[in-house]
């Protein structure tokens, strides 16, 4: 009991990780029988309080989930792949002579007998301007509507659609506080001749610029063809196109 006793004094005095500030010279000073049958007890304890670690490499299914997602079709439902939930939006401005709703279209694409998609029609940016018909109340059955593709169109739109035309016109406020929207219908079939006026501030014009800006090469399609470019893919597409520009430049 007594020799057990001095062990385990010596150990928990002596342990180097206990005491770090302890000097060399009394470990030396221990006799050389209470050294050698502690080195066992001092590693036992360390390897109860030493934290299990492992590193596992993911490289692989890293690699097995891009090539799974390559492989799945362009997540719209325009391409024919599983049916996505159909998303809305549009920005509106309300004054009090009229209101102006903006709402993006989204382009068409057909399947070709490769496989592939080709945009068989355009998308554009839908501009409804309803008339007031009240205090905050607006006569949407009056509406009336004319297509954009982007501000490239601005400042001036005119539509041309059988016997009727309009004309947008966007100018810039006299006191330079924003702009005005007007657009001009003229129905020759129901002898109508109709003119909505808008204000737009300066601030709200700025964002109908940005969101333009912004919607355009989702309404050309650009979109899906920049999902569709793949590193292995475009040496191939560039040889198989004749009118590349080293084509050109050589001829």
């Amino acid at each position: 009991m007594h020799h057990l006793h001095l062990l385990s004094s010596s150990f928990t005095i002596q342990n180097p990780r206990l005491c770090p500030n302890h000097s060399l010279s009394s470990l030396h000073s221990s006799s050389p029988l209470s050294f050698t049958s502690r080195t066992p007890l001092l590693l036992s304890t360390t390897r109860l309080f030493r934290k299990k670690r492992s590193l596992q490499c993911r490289q692989s299914d890293y690699f097995q989930q891009q090539n799974i997602t390559r492989r799945q079709p362009p997540n719209d439902s325009s391409f024919g792949g599983a049916l996505q939930p159909r998303v809305f939006v549009g920005h509106s401005i309300y004054k009090g002579k009229a209101a102006l709703t903006v709402e993006p279209k989204a382009p068409e694409f057909t399947p070709l007998d490769s496989g592939a998609f080709k945009v068989s029609k355009e998308g554009f940016v839908l501009l409804q301007f309803a008339p007031a018909a009240g205090v905050r109340q607006y006569d949407w059955g009056r509406k009336q509507n004319i297509m954009i593709l982007g501000a490239e169109e601005l400042p001036t739109r005119i539509c041309e659609e059988g016997k009727v035309r309009k004309v947008l016109k966007v100018e810039p406020l006299p006191d330079g506080s924003g702009h005005f929207f007007n657009l001009s219908v003229q129905n020759k079939l129901l002898n109508m001749d109709e003119n909505i006026y808008i204000p737009v501030t300066r601030a709200e014009f700025a964002v109908l610029i940005s969101a333009f800006n912004f919607i355009v090469p989702y309404l050309l399609g650009w979109h899906a063809y920049a999902n569709s470019i793949k590193p292995d893919d475009t040496s191939r597409v560039n040889n198989a196109n004749p009118r590349s520009g080293d084509f050109e430049w050589s001829r």
